[in-house]
């Protein structure tokens, strides 16, 4: 039999997946891909993040979840760089996803990034010798890297060294972002950061 159709994991269709905020739309990349590794094939491109489909752009990060501000966090245990250990784990998050949701946990994935995706932040500038808090707009490229850290380091530290696993983490910061919630590390930062620049405007 021949397959027509490129499918994530051989399971679910990019076809109906939509970015509604016209502000992400170039910026998630819904490029069909059976398996979400590239190899950083783009990485020496112009803009080579939106070159990269957007499930791969969250395994990239959850392999190395980073310092989360200016504290050092122990990254050891989940935080390997298994490109293998990570592929196997969105694919049972994905499984999960769909499970709790009954629709395509692709699009589910995009829906949880535009609610989560801050639109504003504050800036220091600084006139005659004092600062002073600015609030700016924020670039959607600058958006999507934010809510994609903020999924990664809330799901890998609200798992580590905790009963709960990595998978259940992660499915359940999505499922907030997707709720619009506010139990989630993304949507608490969204809500602090544009917070913040209100009160600064």
């Amino acid at each position: 039999m021949v397959q027509t159709e490129i499918k994530l994991y051989n399971k679910w269709t990019f076809n109906d997946v939509a970015v509604t905020d016209l502000g992400l739309q170039n910026y998630i990349n819904l490029r069909p891909i059976i398996v979400p590794r590239t190899n950083g094939y783009y990485h020496n491109t112009a803009f080579y993040k939106t070159k990269i489909n957007i499930v791969e752009r969250l395994m990239n990060r959850l392999q190395v979840t980073g310092h989360k501000g200016r504290k050092h966090y122990i990254s050891s245990g989940h935080n390997t760089g298994k490109a293998k250990k990570i592929s196997s784990l969105m694919k049972e998050v994905f499984e999960e996803l769909e499970k709790k949701t009954k629709e395509n946990p692709i699009q589910v994935l995009v829906t949880a990034i535009e609610h989560a995706a801050p639109r504003e932040e504050v800036i220091t500038i600084e006139r005659s010798g004092a600062r002073y808090a600015q609030a700016v707009d924020m670039s959607p490229q600058r958006r999507v890297d934010l809510v994609l850290r903020y999924l990664s380091q809330g799901a890998s530290h609200k798992a580590f060294n905790s009963a709960t696993s990595l998978k259940e983490t992660l499915a359940a910061e999505i499922l907030d972002c997707y709720h619009r919630g506010d139990k989630s590390t993304a949507m608490s930062k969204k809500n602090e950061i544009e917070k913040m620049a209100a009160a600064a405007k």
